[in-house]
């Protein structure tokens, strides 16, 4: 005869033991508390934030911080890999990480609720740093962070709550025993495990989920009294007394090859590379540029000054950005309206011992433009006019520098504020304290836009096509290379400024299979583009684009 062992009853009062099964459901739960009250903290922070300005949003702020602490090989992967959608990319990765982190910290709050308030202290601690270290912070900026963190914390309290078992009561009798799990059984609000109160659980965070989407949609709504967009609407361009020069007829080859970039670049395709995670907002009625430093008589002047000025610029300049690669995109051209340069410096007293502007961006961004290049540079501007248009916001509205011949992060300051005349030994500015170069005149190049690489093309004569630039020496000649063979000049477009890029074009026969295209360039001086492959960083790429062609 066989015994059957008897588990051992649970003390009195106490609730039996989870399961397997119980345990992970409270785990889960845990972990859900910890997302949604990330979720509500992330809401009430940007509604907070939409009282005092989109750029001290908790993730905006940490987002900042991240781009600023980033080693300059992953922002080049980050261009690199996801061009003009690096800071979109920031954000998401950003959140992610959020996510991941809150589930951990709802983990952690199930097995002790103060670890789980400290893990949401934390975060919000690095907000308020992220936010009180930013060039332009303030310490208002602290607040969404503070205030987000307190609701996230009062959020996974409130949820954790239903997760929880009861504190076992004093001992009682054996007759009150069973009575009192008898009520337990009868009054409990989940059968399936004591002290785990699903029903409200889920309650409470539906409340916290729409807690969550109503703060942010909020936050939104309020950020639109930012916006500038209808003020830059109501602005009329002042006409310059010097147009840009009348362009040669023909001047644009896209108009008979397929797929070659136009002459000018449109400017919603105009490329955009900054650190702005949320683009600045400033009213043209408020704005102030600032003249600070090594001049004569420093002088502080409105957007109508700069309109009202009877010196008035209007030139074509292509742009290039420093993180370019070899036949990379991140090149425009554009035509520009504004304020000379050189002469606008001078005015002012631009004293000779300074060799480097200051230039600030009102989000405490710091570009530093050599005095020599824009005191001496013929088309160098203080421009607010793009293609006919006042400049648009996420390209500095209401006024950003233009340097033709340098790289964007030594000349082209967006949303600038102020200029500080300087030397290059008294200050580093953002990129160079990065190992960037102080100084990046743009290096020749050329590029090919069709075909396309490894995208099929029927056999026979086609147009090879692309676009060269050597801003300040102009591109003379332009030759292309198929399969190791002899170089042949390509037809370029007709020559207008040295400071915009030329389009290329040279009917090649193409027969079946595989094909090497290589294009170099020579600039308006006689030098041959180098063919020596660097990457971009410290101050520009180098480089024979080449690519492979698929015929069929």
């Amino acid at each position: 005869m066989t015994t059957t062992e008897q588990t051992p009853a649970a003390p009195a009062g106490v609730p039996a033991p989870a399961g397997p099964t119980r345990r992970w459901q409270r785990r889960l739960l845990a972990a859900l508390a910890g997302l949604l009250a990330a979720a509500v903290g992330l809401g009430v922070g940007q509604l907070v934030s939409g009282f005092i300005r989109p750029a001290a949003g908790p993730v905006v702020a940490v987002g900042d911080a991240v781009i600023t602490m980033t080693p300059e090989p992953v922002k080049s992967f980050a261009i690199r890999t996801f061009g003009q959608n690096d800071k979109n990319a920031l954000v998401i990765g950003t959140l992610i990480l959020l996510a991941l982190y809150s589930l951990l910290v709802g983990l952690v709050g199930l097995r002790s609720r103060r670890l789980g308030v400290l893990g949401v202290v934390l975060f919000g601690a690095v907000g308020v740093v992220a936010a009180l270290t930013r060039p332009a912070g303030s310490a208002w900026d602290a607040l969404p962070s503070v205030v987000g963190a307190v609701a996230a914390a009062v959020t996974l309290l409130a949820l954790l709550r239903p997760l929880t078992p009861a504190a076992a009561p004093a001992e009682p009798t054996d007759d009150e025993a069973v009575m009192e799990r008898l009520r337990g059984v009868l009054t409990s609000t989940d059968r399936k495990g004591a002290g785990l109160d699903r029903r409200r659980f889920f309650v409470l965070g539906g409340v916290a989920l729409g807690v969550a989407a109503v703060t942010a949609g909020g936050g939104q709504l309020l950020r639109r009294r930012f916006d500038v967009a209808d003020a830059r609407g109501e602005i009329r361009l002042p006409t310059p007394s010097s147009p840009a020069p009348r362009l040669p007829q023909g001047a644009d080859l896209s108009t008979q090859v397929d797929g070659l970039t136009p002459l000018f670049t449109p400017n919603r395709d105009f490329y955009r590379v900054d650190t702005a995670i949320t683009v600045p907002q400033l009213r043209p009625a408020q704005y102030r540029l600032s003249l600070t430093g090594m001049f004569d008589a420093p002088h502080t002047y409105t957007l109508d000054d700069l309109f009202n000025r009877g010196d008035l610029i209007e030139r074509d300049v292509t742009l290039t950005c420093v993180s370019n690669e070899v036949g990379g995109n991140l090149a425009g051209t554009a035509r520009w309206l504004g304020v000379p340069l050189g002469a606008f410096l001078r005015e002012n007293g631009v004293r000779s011992g300074s060799s480097q502007l200051i230039c600030r961006s009102s989000d405490g961004m710091t570009i530093g433009t050599p005095t020599r290049a824009a005191l001496e540079t013929p088309d160098a501007m203080l421009a607010f006019g793009m293609n006919g248009e006042p400049l648009p916001v996420e390209h500095g509205f209401p006024v950003r520098m233009v340097v033709p011949g340098l790289y964007g992060y030594v000349s082209a300051c967006k949303w600038l504020t102020q200029i500080e005349a300087s030397t290059f030994d008294a200050f580093d500015a953002y990129w160079v304290q990065r190992g960037w170069a102080p100084q990046g005149p743009i290096k020749t190049a050329a590029r090919i836009d069709t075909p396309a690489a490894l995208r099929p093309v029927k056999a026979g004569r086609r147009a090879v096509a692309g676009v060269a630039w050597a801003q300040g020496r102009g591109i003379s000649k332009v030759e292309v290379q198929v399969d190791g063979g002899e170089w042949q000049e390509a037809q370029l477009s007709p020559e207008s400024e040295a400071d915009i890029w030329r389009q290329w074009m040279l009917p090649v026969d193409l027969q079946r299979g595989m094909h090497r295209i290589t294009v170099r360039a020579t600039d308006g001086t006689g030098q041959l583009q180098t063919q020596d492959r660097v990457d971009p960083y410290p101050d520009g790429a180098s480089g024979w684009h080449s690519l492979q062609v698929l015929v069929s």
